[in-house]
């Protein structure tokens, strides 16, 4: 969207609702280290395509929080490193797809 609109503003996500509603403590860990997988390719592609001032567009979420594309590429790094912790409960099985 901070590609296509002029500072727009992201609808509101309840990641604690989503939590609940797709079941995240059901989901099998190495289905959801796979899934991610694929979708980091998605966005990293994605984001090889940012040049220039693009890096410095920006977006709003629902409670505030401003966002350049620069910025959020390094926000977006966190959600899939948390969303396996609390797939797994810790660590080791992160470290194990991420090396």
């Amino acid at each position: 969207m901070m590609l296509n609109l002029k500072d727009p503003l992201f609808p509101n996500w309840d990641q604690d609702e989503t939590a609940v509603a797709d079941r995240y403590a059901e989901q099998h860990p190495d289905k959801v280290a796979a899934e991610l997988g694929e979708s980091a390719q998605v966005i990293a592609n994605r984001f090889q395509g940012v040049t220039g001032d693009q890096w410095q567009r920006t977006g709003n979420r629902s409670d505030g929080a401003s966002f350049t594309v620069e910025t959020f590429a390094c926000y977006f790094i966190h959600d899939p490193v948390h969303h396996l912790y609390d797939v797994t409960g810790g660590p080791a099985f992160v470290e194990r797809f991420t090396r």
